[in-house]
């Protein structure tokens, strides 16, 4: 019974997050509110259990890089790297795409997809402002190349992050297995752009020529703040690099890096601040519980063993289903919690593979499931939220089904490549 009201709270929720007939941050907090009340969540253990309830680990790794991107607004450098990429693309809608999404799917296996779209996000905005064109075509196009591109490594995307660790897989297993399907995804979705966006793509000769006149370097505004600041960054780049070296948290190292921010540019601490996207944080927070509701009631575990029960002794069923099954849930409940909720289950399964060659092709089948269902949904991954609400802020709204019917197309078209290659490399 408890499962079913959880359910159906959840399912409410999603359904006015995704018709936008309310405030999205209204609904969840509404939503966690009601679970809360029916004991559909466990009690305080919501805000401290890593399976069961808020990932902090996201929160406060999104916070970091909030104050982060904040202080290097005020140096100018979003406007310098807008007006050198749009010099470089000549302004052309189709090339300079193309140019975001490369810069965007190479750093996000090294800086992690969420904090890759933090810092390319608003140079879109700025150089899309300069050019006379809407954003959110190209916010939308980055968001689906972070997700692609951030699955080739460990540190990419964080459910890759949940899986090494259960899995004990290393950085090095991750590019060796899922570093050669993301090139191939990649470049197809490169190729894929061109189509699906075709009608946004707009030229405007005056703007265009406008912005080739304009002097780049001019744009810094305080040359000695940047590069205090890029000094700073470039060392949470390098621990975001190194945390599994140094077992420390990402969230840390970019906690860590804003205050240094805040220390070297001596900018006012409430100003600073006020370049937080608080509504995001708040949204994933009671994001975060209404998941919480679902796993704790055995909705997810009951789904995930329904899945298993049904492939028995077919292991390559097996991978088919916890490929396409993750694509799909992972697309609706946020893949963040759901990988954390099915791996258990998932390892219960690769015990039972008859050797570990076999097993380890599970959790690729998972890995590229959960990756590539983040594209899904304007919720299904962290970065897509993010994003949305930067561009919210800028003035470049993206609906639900506006990211939505791109994200869908993409998770879909992937998944079956993801499928073949799978087959391929490990059971034909």
């Amino acid at each position: 019974m408890s499962a079913l009201a959880a359910l159906a709270v959840f399912v409410v929720a999603f359904f006015y997050i995704a018709t936008e007939k309310a405030d999205k941050v209204k609904v969840v907090l509404i939503a966690a509110g009601v679970m809360a009340v029916l004991g559909l969540i466990p009690g305080s253990e919501v805000f401290f259990s890593e399976h069961e309830g808020v990932d902090w680990n996201v929160i406060f790794l999104l916070l970091g890089m909030m104050i982060i991107v904040g202080i290097l607004k005020q140096t100018g450098v979003f406007d310098h790297l807008a007006i050198w990429a749009a010099k470089r693309s000549q302004g052309r809608p189709y090339r300079l795409m193309v140019m975001l999404m490369i810069i965007t799917a190479v750093a996000s296996p090294f800086l992690d997809n969420v904090t890759t779209v933090m810092l390319v996000a608003p140079v879109t905005v700025v150089v899309c402002n300069r050019l006379g064109v809407p954003a959110q075509p190209y916010l939308i196009a980055e968001i689906l190349a972070s997700n692609i591109g951030g699955a080739a490594t460990l540190i990419g995307d964080p459910p890759n992050i949940i899986i090494g660790s259960r899995a004990g897989l290393t950085f090095n297993d991750f590019l060796v297995h899922m570093a050669p399907i993301v090139v191939v995804t990649f470049t197809g979705f490169v190729l894929l752009t061109r189509v699906l966006f075709r009608k946004s793509f707009r030229y405007n000769p005056d703007r265009v020529a406008a912005v080739m006149a304009l002097q780049e370097r001019r744009a810094i505004t305080d040359p000695r703040l940047l590069t205090r600041c890029l000094v700073v960054l470039g060392l949470v780049i390098a621990g975001f690099g190194l945390h599994s070296v140094l077992h420390v948290e990402p969230s840390i190292v970019a906690l860590v890096g804003a205050g240094v921010m805040v220390l070297v540019s001596g900018t006012d601490v409430s100003e600073t601040l006020r370049e937080v996207e608080w509504p995001t944080l708040v949204f994933f927070t009671g994001l975060f519980v209404m998941v919480a509701g679902l796993v704790h009631t055995g909705v997810i575990s009951t789904v995930g063993g329904w899945a298993i029960d049904v492939v028995g002794d077919d292991f390559f069923g097996a991978a088919t289903a916890l490929l396409f099954g993750s694509a799909a849930l992972g697309a609706f409940f946020d893949n963040i919690p759901y990988v954390a909720t099915m791996a258990p289950v998932v390892e219960g399964l690769v015990a039972q593979a008859p050797d570990p060659a076999t097993g380890q092709a599970l959790w690729w089948a998972f890995a590229l499931g959960a990756d590539f269902g983040g594209n899904g949904t304007a919720v299904a991954a962290s970065a897509n939220v993010v994003v949305i609400g930067i561009a919210a802020r800028s003035g470049h709204p993206i609906s639900f089904w506006r990211f939505t019917r791109y994200g869908i197309l993409v998770t879909a078209l992937s998944s079956v490549v993801a499928w073949v290659y799978v087959w391929l490399r490990y059971f034909a």
